[in-house]
């Protein structure tokens, strides 16, 4: 009785509201995250000249990028529509053993062509890969986009690591096909220019790089684009969900439309509760606005059922959470086309590293660049702490 008397008085009744409370936070805290990116620092680049030749083959284009932990090697799809060579997918070390990347970082170690179903090059101008995912069973997915201007579908399929034939077909709705009239489907070159899998291996993401035509106006100067994400389960291979991804409204130095480029080119899943990193890449007229941005869709609606976002006032729908993480233009760095990024190794002071890709265009006056960094990754503890004391220096 001494006790619960004890408990029942004011300060008793205080400690145990506060000690409720923390559990409370403590519970949410460890189930609605997994860590956050602090203090994202440069630590390098290297660069290759776009007449840089590897096996009989022009290496450029590269427009995504994944990271292979157990063989510490990465592997980027190049664009090429088969033109300059088959569609393939470039093997390349980036050493950063010495927690930075050197100019002589990067090599090409391997270049894979991919092969149909049939066993079958691609034949030019009948793919446009844009990006790479691996996967748990030694296979890749990788996304094209396609050619609205000639009638050819998007596709998201999966190659074998090693023989580059094709092992699966993700199915794609009616909804992202061109049209003869041009009302419908995605745009020519706007398409699926991302690529993710969870570190669960349960889901994979893409989305397109501006808007499907039913759903609104390609990105334009200070003018934003609705995306769509989109989510598979890789247990069923089923399209589950679909979210709205407003891009980043950028200015244009010179109004020129041909000389403005912008979209979302890549997304990369930090953890298994959709929190994602993206990548926007903007061609102003006078160099590149690159930024990174921090993704989470945990609220957005779900618009996998809606063919068309101009006709269901999208205006009322809720879109993904974005936050700016960094402004690439921050860096004393010339900025290229960067389209893809992945997580690397853990760097020797315990820190995450990030790379970023450029794809080059095969152009003479552009290179092939890759920007290395690195940030902490802050516990779910360490988030609390900071939350409870914000001047606190954990």
């Amino acid at each position: 009785m001494i006790i619960i008397r004890k408990f029942l008085s004011l300060p008793g009744l205080i400690f145990l509201f506060i000690s409720i409370l923390i559990i409370t936070l403590l519970i949410n805290s460890f189930s609605n995250n997994t860590f956050e990116i602090r203090d994202l620092k440069f630590i390098g680049e290297a660069t290759l000249p776009t007449s840089y030749s590897f096996q009989n083959t022009q290496l450029g284009g590269l427009s995504g990028i994944t990271y292979d932990e157990k063989n510490r090697l990465y592997y980027s799809i190049s664009d090429d529509r088969s033109q300059k060579a088959p569609a393939r997918f470039y093997t390349l070390g980036i050493d950063l053993s010495k927690g930075s990347l050197e100019k002589d970082g990067l090599k090409a170690v391997a270049v894979t062509t991919l092969l149909d179903e049939n066993g079958k090059s691609f034949a030019p101008g009948t793919v446009d890969p844009e990006a790479i995912a691996l996967t748990d069973r030694d296979n890749i997915f990788i996304s094209s986009e396609g050619n609205a201007n000639k009638l050819i579908n998007p596709f998201i399929k999966e190659f074998s690591l090693t023989s580059g034939k094709e092992v699966s077909n993700l199915s794609i709705p009616n909804k992202f096909s061109p049209t003869q009239d041009s009302k419908k489907g995605i745009r020519n070159n706007l398409a699926f220019e991302s690529l993710t899998i969870t570190p669960d291996r349960k889901y994979l993401f893409t989305a397109t790089e501006n808007a499907l035509i039913q759903d609104g106006s390609e990105a334009k100067p200070k003018v934003s684009s609705p995306c769509r994400i989109l989510r598979y389960n890789l247990l069923t291979q089923k399209l589950e969900k679909e979210f709205i991804y407003p891009t980043q409204a950028v200015n244009s130095f010179f109004k020129i439309s041909r000389k403005y480029s912008s979209g979302l080119t890549d997304l990369l899943a930090l953890d298994n509760k959709e929190n994602f990193l993206s990548v926007e890449r903007t061609f102003t007229g006078l160099g590149f606005y690159i930024a990174l941005f921090e993704v989470s869709t945990k609220t957005a609606d779900d618009i996998h059922n809606i063919d068309s976002l101009l006709k269901n006032n999208h205006q009322n729908l809720k879109p993904v959470k974005k936050k700016m993480l960094f402004d690439l233009r921050k860096l004393n760095v010339t900025l290229d086309n960067i389209e893809g990024l992945t997580l690397g190794p853990k760097l020797p002071d315990g820190q995450q590293s990030l790379i970023l890709v450029s794809d080059n265009n095969f152009n003479s006056l552009q290179r092939t660049q890759i920007l290395a960094f690195k940030f902490k990754v802050e516990s779910p503890l360490m988030q609390l702490l900071r939350r409870l004391i914000p001047n606190s220096n954990h």
